[in-house]
């Protein structure tokens, strides 16, 4: 193991916050000082000078710095028990990632930062991810689907022992809550770098987690969470508890095996239970629901818990992940907005009490529902791993949490006392996801083809260093009571605003069908919730994707949504303003319109020639005899209106414009003199329109290269224009020509069956020299968890098949071929 040992103590952290005050006046620095009085920000402190309360010290980061991590640690032991030190147990040399995307490279980053190798596992379609790249080391452990590789126990092991790695850390998702995965390491020698299993089996079961907790003074859900699964008491319970009711099932997640129940009737009751049985008995193999009160305006609330092998326990604040679709989290905020200090305390106080109640290790959230009609809050369920949404509560106290889990699985204490951690300005996480909002979020797969994401200011979360200032007031602090610790109001944070991407893809990645769609996370801090808010906005204005659907600009409505600035959070939300976040479709402004149009000209303008200067290079698209040169285009928009627009371009020098735009909304638009350059980067359009300077960005998307022509969009040229925070997408339609040649194409394979989408071969059918019948199913196709049969256009033979099971094929390809069978009386 790593021989470096970290002193731990708070002399050395007094040392350093002296340092800190020395230098106050020539680096960017602050101190932060927390009194009973509240906390105040002051510009300098000089070395010796005592002040009645907690000194904070707070480091800020310059993106150089960002690498530099460690120069100042923030470990202490809890107050007064400096002198009853143990000896800090090191880290590991190196450890497993037993998982993919963001996670993985997230935490491949702190096991760089601290000098620890790193091993990376991936499944066949992941063998040029991030995650892959960024690793010391990585293995291959099989084929695409999670059951053949990310959930195979016994080759991530198997793996383990190979690279000689010390732990797994398992992330989050695939095998991270498998409590038989936790005990098949230890008794390999093995260190799971997360709760121990008997945590894990007692959390994974909302019926026996909600008794636990009840047992434990932790309020729960007035609700029947019994064995007892006889449909009329069922009812009757229900009946007892009061309509409306929730009735949930006791295993898994994401919403499913979920039925809300309004009308008090057992007809009503009984259709919901059935109907929530099977979805259950369907995803998670068991059918047991529980039932109760069904909260009106709830807000999830999560509190960030921490524990190690000592039985300390602290909270590391709240957070609020109360917008959600489909019952799952896109954008969580730290602290949640709206509690007082006492709240706050309270939320802390349980949320601990339920990780000693499981005797928990390691990085837990426990959540909660909060009522807001009464002000109330109860238990909802314990997440025994790292959440995904984690990032915010590193930002508001500037801690590393992976860099704890490593300290805690290496035997040591918890870093921080309660006391000690701080609670710094306010944090949003927005998620990055490819689907499509407007088409019930459905998932979306395909190759980023362009990505361009705001600049980021930190790798990790700016530094929050605490320390006890003086030794009275360490005696003062370990004689305070735990509440006292947790009533807490944030500070605000006297650096400027922070940005981070935690992403595991690059331009040019596939998002598959297999997994997860999230592409990235975009994680923001300010030193208040309205600065982070905006910071937000910014960044998603910033945030370019071409390739797959996203939700991008509907976070970024979101995130300007007038009641989700005021903080009027609740777990419908996005149902409860729907229209506002979901307005009708517009046509594009005669601006924009003239924007592509301008870059489809430019674009196309034939390059100048690296030969002797010449007339036929210099002179840009000019005729004999100066007449300027015109151009006439076609657009249609990417939606559902599919409105045809047309553009007529002339050329007046090479380097300015005449515009006229004609579209049935805006009639006839006329733009003159515009002058419009492309950058060398070829998706920057310069232009100045109605006295604006504009700088946009413009993207083409060429359809797949295997797709023949036709009137269906997918198989056109797409034009993708970021301005103003909005994403425009335009069809230039395939010319006539064009059209005619693929027809000829296409009737010569008038046989042949193409993927409609990226997808994978889940079973071929037929071979070739089958004979096949009208309408008969060939091949089998599965994309993101929905199946497509491909059936035959008509009654024929196979002559060739292009594909294999379990392979993934692109949109376009030729799958199967078939020759139609020629009916006597006809010509082939």
């Amino acid at each position: 193991m790593i021989p470096a040992q970290r002193a731990s103590t708070s002399k050395r952290l007094s040392g350093v916050l002296h340092n800190l005050a020395k230098n106050a006046n020539t680096q960017s620095r602050a101190v932060v000082v927390s009194t009973p009085n509240g906390a105040r920000a002051i510009s300098s402190l000089k070395p010796g000078a005592t002040i009645g309360g907690r000194v904070t010290a707070v480091r800020g980061y310059k993106k150089k710095d960002c690498l530099q991590f460690g120069q100042i640690q923030h470990y202490a032991t809890a107050p007064g028990e400096a002198s009853a030190k143990t000896a800090r147990q090191p880290h590991f040399d190196k450890i497993l990632i037993a998982n993919r995307g963001e996670i993985a490279c997230r935490v491949i980053r702190t096991a760089r930062k601290l000098g620890i190798k790193t091993v990376a596992v991936y499944s066949d379609v992941d063998k040029d991810s991030l995650h892959v790249k960024l690793a010391d080391e990585a293995y291959n452990i099989g084929p695409a689907p999670s059951a053949e590789s990310y959930l195979r126990m016994d080759k991530i092991i198997e793996v383990c022992k190979k690279s000689g790695a010390q732990a797994i850390h398992p992330g989050y998702g695939f095998l991270s809550e498998n409590a038989i995965f936790a005990e098949r390491l230890e008794a390999e020698g093995i260190v799971f770098i997360g709760p121990p299993a008997s945590a894990i089996v007692s959390m994974g079961s909302k019926s026996e987690s909600k008794n636990i907790m009840s047992d434990a003074g932790v309020p729960c859900v007035p609700g029947y969470h019994g064995s007892n699964q006889d449909p009329d008491f069922l009812f009757s319970e229900a009946e007892k508890i009061g309509f409306p009711v929730l009735i949930k099932a006791i295993h898994g997640g994401g919403g499913k095996g979920m039925r809300t129940v309004v009308e008090p009737t057992k007809e009503a009751f009984n259709e919901a239970l059935l109907s929530a049985k099977r979805e259950s008995l369907k995803s998670f193999g068991n059918d047991t629901v529980l039932v109760e009160k069904y909260i009106q305006r709830p807000r999830h609330v999560e509190v960030q818990v921490f524990a190690d092998t000592l039985g300390n326990a602290v909270s590391l604040w709240e957070r609020d992940c109360s917008v959600q679709r489909r019952n799952q989290k896109i954008i969580e905020e730290a602290p949640a907005p709206g509690l007082s200090p006492e709240l706050r305390a309270n939320l802390s106080e349980k949320a601990i009490a339920a990780a000693h109640a499981v005797n928990y290790v390691g990085a837990g959230t426990v959540e909660f529902i909060f009522d807001n009609d009464t002000q109330d809050f109860y238990f909802m369920e314990m997440n025994t791993r790292l959440q995904v949404e984690h990032p915010v509560t590193e930002m508001i106290t500037g801690l590393d949490l992976v860099e704890w889990q490593l300290e805690v699985a290496a035997g040591n204490p918890i870093p921080l006392s309660q006391s000690s951690i701080p609670l710094v300005g306010h944090a949003f996480e927005a998620r990055i996801y490819a689907e499509n909002p407007r088409n019930n979020f459905l998932p979306d797969s395909g190759t980023l083809l362009y990505l361009s994401t705001p600049e980021p200011t930190h790798i990790f979360a700016p530094e929050f260093t605490t320390a006890a200032s003086t030794q009275g007031e360490d005696a003062n602090a370990s004689r305070a009571s735990p509440s006292s610790s947790l009533a807490v109001e944030p500070i605000e944070s006297p650096f400027s605003p922070a940005l981070r991407i935690e992403q595991g893809f690059t331009q040019g990645a596939q998002i598959g069908v297999f997994y997860d769609p999230m592409i990235a996370k975009v994680v923001v801090h300010g030193k208040d919730r309205t600065e982070a808010l905006r910071m937000l906005r910014k960044a998603l204005d910033e945030y370019h994707v071409v390739g797959v659907s996203t939700n991008v600009e509907f976070l970024r409505t979101l995130a300007g949504n007038r009641a989700f600035i005021d903080a009027e959070v609740e777990t419908g939300f996005i149902p409860k303003h729907f229209d506002e976040l979901f307005p009708p479709l517009e046509e594009p402004s005669a601006a924009v319109l003239a924007q592509a149009a301008l870059y489809v000209v430019l674009r196309d303008a034939i390059a100048p020639s690296s030969g002797p200067a010449s007339p036929w290079t210099s002179l840009a698209s000019r005729r004999f005899g100066g007449d300027k040169s015109r151009r006439l285009i076609t657009l249609q928009t990417d939606d559902t209106l599919n409105t045809a627009i047309t553009a007529e371009v002339s050329t007046i020098d090479g380097q300015n414009f005449d515009i006229t735009i004609t579209s049935p909304t805006h009639g006839t638009t006329h733009f003159a003199g515009v002058p419009a350059q492309l950058a060398t980067d070829k998706t920057t359009l310069k232009t100045t329109l109605e006295g604006r300077g504009l700088k946009t960005t413009v993207v083409s998307q060429l359809p797949p290269p295997a797709l023949p022509a036709s009137q269906s969009h997918s198989t056109m040229e797409r034009i993708h224009l970021f301005a103003d925070g909005h994403r425009t997408s335009l069809v230039l339609p395939s010319p006539k020509w064009l059209l005619s040649l693929s027809e000829d194409v296409l009737n010569a394979h008038k046989g042949g069956l193409r993927a409609p989408m990226p997808s994978l071969v889940v079973e071929v059918r037929v071979k070739p020299g089958d004979r096949v019948e009208k309408g008969q199913a060939v091949v089998v196709l599965e994309s993101m968890k929905t199946e497509t049969v491909l059936r035959a256009d008509a009654a024929g033979v196979v002559k060739s098949v292009g594909c294999k099971n379990g392979e993934m094929v692109e949109e376009g390809r030729e799958l199967v071929d078939i020759e139609p069978e020629v009916v006597e009386g006809e010509s082939s």
